[in-house]
């Protein structure tokens, strides 16, 4: 689970691209009244194909400052997006010296949540007990969405502690109140460590779940509006979030994330994302949460960000990824033809 020096070097090399001064790209698109026009109009078309379902939107374009939204009002279910910020509030407290990449959380058996993107630190875990580096943990919370990963590091830096991070960097309608754990408790309707009774039948568990998924629909806690999404990753790639070292390794973590592929399927050749994605699971059909935020980056330096949140879809998965897969396409294609 320790990353590979090497590959990291390769990622960071990449990541440059994204936090290169202003005068090292290339100069700005011009969005012309049209331009905006046309692309206000193409995301409005994408929302209304997503219907029952509701995509919140927010591209943003930092050298022009351009803003498209749709939707954007709202605050969404985050999911794993929650990732993002929880990592950048770790490593502003390595800039800080209070930590360190190779400080270790010891895990214990109680401590492995389930759920990951790429097999991780959950799903590679044995024994009883496991010391695990922050190193490890970052690379396993973002790039593979390891959710026993990201609890553990917020063992070092609790949910009100990310919130307060984000607040005191001018982002208001992102928020972090707990972990996957706690997640997961919405869902199943269960108190932390308890169990669902021994004799629950059938229909008593599905009546459970249900509930659970509405609550969790309903709960106000780890969401995000899709201007707050693009305002943290614009203050992160603008490195105004963390130190340049800090700023270049998250964005490589963002960059090696490959799964899932929701705007990546539709990304013109050449151009490089760092992203994370958001997923709940499905049930009768209904799909709480299927977000993706990410920066877009050209060979010539144009940079662009989207926010793309989607809840309570009843599309199916093929259905969904063509949704984000057309988001990306859309945008690149009609910002930077």
């Amino acid at each position: 689970m320790h990353l590979i020096r090497p590959h990291l070097a390769s990622l960071f090399a990449l990541a440059l691209a994204f936090t290169m001064p202003a005068a090292l790209l290339a100069a700005p698109v011009p969005v012309t009244h049209a331009i905006h026009v046309a692309l206000q109009g193409k995301l409005e078309a994408l929302a209304r194909r997503a219907q029952p379902g509701v995509l919140g939107v927010t591209v943003l374009d930092p050298q022009s400052g351009e803003r498209w939204q749709v939707n954007a009002e709202h605050a969404y279910p985050m999911m794993s997006v929650f990732k993002a910020p929880v990592a950048a509030a770790i490593f502003a407290r390595i800039d800080s010296g209070a930590l360190s990449m190779e400080q270790t959380v010891t895990l214990t058996r109680a401590d492995v949540v389930g759920g990951s993107a790429v097999p991780s630190i959950g799903a590679r875990f044995h024994g009883e007990r496991m010391d695990f580096t922050v190193r490890q943990l970052l690379k396993a919370a973002v790039s593979d969405s390891d959710n026993t990963a990201v609890d553990a590091l917020l063992k070092l830096v609790p949910p009100q502690e990310v919130t307060a991070f984000l607040r005191a960097h001018g982002i208001a309608g992102m928020r972090v109140d707990m972990g996957e754990a706690g997640v997961d408790g919405v869902f199943e309707q269960l108190a932390p460590g308890q169990q669902p009774p021994a004799s629950e039948t059938a229909q008593a568990q599905e009546l459970r779940l249900q509930r659970g998924y509405h609550a969790y629909l309903a709960d106000p806690r780890n969401r995000s509006t899709p201007d707050a999404a693009a305002d943290f990753l614009s203050r992160l790639q603008r490195g105004t979030l963390l130190s340049p070292s800090s700023t270049h390794a998250l964005l490589a973590l963002l960059q090696a994330q490959t799964r899932p592929s929701r705007m990546r399927q539709g990304l013109p050749r050449g151009v490089q994302l760092a992203d994370k994605c958001g997923t709940s699971y499905t049930l009768d059909g209904l799909t709480a949460a299927y977000n993706d935020i990410g920066i877009l980056t050209w060979p010539d330096g144009h940079r662009v960000i989207v926010a793309a949140f989607l809840t309570a879809s009843t599309a199916s998965k093929a259905a969904r990824d063509a949704l984000f897969g057309d988001l990306a396409r859309t945008v690149a294609t009609t910002l930077h033809p």
